[in-house]
């Protein structure tokens, strides 16, 4: 039996479903992880986007496309560790008179950076759910894209600010994407009703949002092929064990309480690590990153992961 004799390093976030590999109470006779804790988990990306830090890494999807695209050496397997829905992702300034997404049309929406996964697919709702033309939109961002050789369509620019809620405060845009709750009584979301806007677009679509993936270093997965489902198989065993627990609470944290509410939407499968259940999603973000000009080609879904673990289920 292949082993591998050094650690592997991993570099992903403690959520209910993966603190059991982290704290190793699920391991590997094959190989031995060394978790690296970084927080925020954005850096994480940017780190291995840029320096390859890591063996297997959390990854945002869109960054995932956009890296692959300009060559960069990891892949990821069907193990997609966060999903959202996205009506609640924008808010907007009560000054800025924003009542429905096509008043969005010449105002300015700040948010980190322009492939910023909840950026796509938010973008992506209000232009093919609600009509509005992107092109009309500037998009103002707080920081750089983890891609460095990445460039931007010309209607976005960068502020001088870092920080969104000041952006958005001082009035330099009219709107946040992504920029989690602003407690403040001039702050609005802009959809009031996001949860059953999102059921309702998940029951028309069919897409539950994948948000962050697993990568791997491509001289790993080629040198030792096995540990694709090896390390499939320990995610997947992680997540049943926290899915069990879930069963079995009372007291609920704010990361139980989202795959809850996911649950609610999609029913009793919330974390699917199956790049089959997946396919037509990942087929539509794609559609959506190069409407976006994230990337300037279409590719197939399956050419985001290995062959050989296109049937992991």
């Amino acid at each position: 039996m292949d082993m591998l004799k050094e650690k592997i390093t991993t570099a992903i976030g403690t959520y209910g479903y993966t603190k059991s590999l982290i704290n190793k109470s699920i391991s590997s006779p094959r190989f031995e992880i060394e978790h690296i804790d970084i927080s925020p988990i954005p850096m994480v990306f940017r780190r291995m986007v840029r320096g390859l830090e890591f063996d297997v890494a959390e990854m945002a999807f869109s960054t995932y496309i956009c890296s692959k695209y300009y060559g960069k050496k990891f892949t990821a397997i069907p193990v997609f560790i966060t999903r959202a829905f996205y009506h609640g992702q924008i808010v907007c300034h009560k000054k800025s008179r924003i009542e429905q997404p096509t008043d969005l049309a010449g105002k300015r929406v700040g948010l980190r950076s322009y492939t910023l996964t909840p950026g796509v697919w938010t973008r992506a709702l209000l232009k093919t759910r609600y009509g509005l033309n992107l092109d009309e939109v500037t998009w103002v961002l707080s920081g750089d894209e983890h891609v460095q050789e990445y460039k931007a369509p010309d209607n976005v620019i960068s502020s001088e600010k870092n920080d969104l809620e000041e952006m958005l405060m001082s009035g330099e845009v009219d709107a946040l994407i992504g920029a989690g709750p602003i407690n403040s009584p001039d702050v609005v979301p802009l959809f009031e009703d996001s949860k059953n806007l999102d059921k309702e677009w998940y029951r028309e679509t069919g897409i539950y949002p994948i948000s962050h993936l697993l990568v791997v270093k491509d001289q790993i997965l080629e040198e030792h092929p096995w540990i694709a489902e090896e390390l499939h198989g320990m995610f997947k065993s992680a997540r049943d064990l926290y899915l069990e627990e879930m069963d079995s609470k009372t007291i609920f944290s704010e990361q139980d309480n989202h795959i809850l509410g996911m649950k609610e939407i999609v029913g009793d499968d919330p974390l699917p690590y199956e790049f089959n259940k997946d396919k037509d999603g990942i087929a539509r973000f794609i559609d959506f990153t190069v409407d976006q000009e994230i990337i300037p080609d279409v590719i197939t879904p399956e050419s985001l992961f290995p062959e050989y673990t296109l049937d992991f289920s």
